[in-house]
């Protein structure tokens, strides 16, 4: 049975608990949570709080997916390198506590003080240092093709290679590539490459790319939905399907005609 969730993102509810009845009710069954939900700005002690979470998470008959990081990997420097590796590891002990292994991971963003061809070396040494805590948690880094670094599928492979681990891999976003301006075609490709190294997805439909973008449910965009799905399932992927919603009627009917077209093509 496909494991269906969605993405604390533009999601119904005032607040975690909120999300989560929101989640509940409507009929999925996992949830990806953001790292202000587990470690909120001015908490001295966020292995209590994440504690709390898994308590709330379960109460509501709900497992989480996935962690968002929230992380900053294109960095050069070794003070702000040594920073971000510390922040992950607390974040990884966190995702544990709460019950998922996954990590969703940004690449970054772009920065003067780290050329454009140097961007993935610099990826690639802050999740090469992770390596050192990750493996042996048993921890994986999703890293999301997600705005102006990693939305590339050939760049995430040389990525992925450069850091030679099976902890990282991919959180496959299936808007995001023609968000940033691929055609379709090209995307397409980038699902079959990418599919052997996906940990975690965003099922995401929408049109267009930059400010023509507009967001849809599941189903009523341009994107190749179907084509994705068959790749990871050949891939053999047995993670979750967790939908994220950003069109323009309300969140509430959004994900919810999403959860219908999960329960009708997976």
């Amino acid at each position: 049975m496909a494991k269906l969730g969605l993405i604390h993102y533009n999601a119904p509810g005032p607040d975690l608990e909120g999300f989560l009845n929101y989640a509940a009710e409507t009929g999925f069954a996992y949830v990806e949570l953001q790292c202000p939900d587990v470690w909120p700005e001015g908490v001295d002690h966020p292995e209590a709080h994440a504690e709390s979470v898994r308590k709330l998470v379960e109460s509501k008959g709900l497992a989480v997916s996935a962690v968002a990081a929230h992380n900053d990997f294109v960095v050069l420097g070794a003070d702000e390198i040594e920073f971000q590796v510390t922040r992950m590891q607390r974040v990884c002990k966190l995702a544990q506590i709460v019950g998922t292994s996954i990590i969703r991971t940004e690449g970054g963003s772009p920065k003067e003080s780290v050329p454009p061809d140097r961007q993935v070396e610099a990826m690639a040494g802050c999740l090469t240092r992770c390596r050192e805590f990750i493996e042996p948690m048993g921890i994986k880094l999703a890293v999301d093709n997600h705005g102006w670094v990693t939305n590339d599928g050939d760049l995430l492979l040389d990525l992925f290679g450069r850091v030679n681990s099976p902890n990282v891999g991919s959180n496959l976003d299936t808007m995001n590539l023609r968000w940033f301006g691929h055609d379709l075609a090209t995307i397409d490709r980038f699902y079959e490459i990418l599919a052997p190294y996906v940990f975690h997805t965003h099922l995401k439909d929408g049109t267009g790319s930059r400010e023509n973008y507009v967001g849809a449910a599941l189903g009523d965009g341009e994107i190749h939905l179907t084509y994705a799905v068959e790749r990871l399932k050949n891939a053999g992927f047995d993670g979750v399907w967790c939908a994220e919603y950003e069109g323009r009627e309300d969140s509430a009917i959004g994900y919810a005609k999403c959860l219908k077209w999960m329960k009708a093509n997976l």
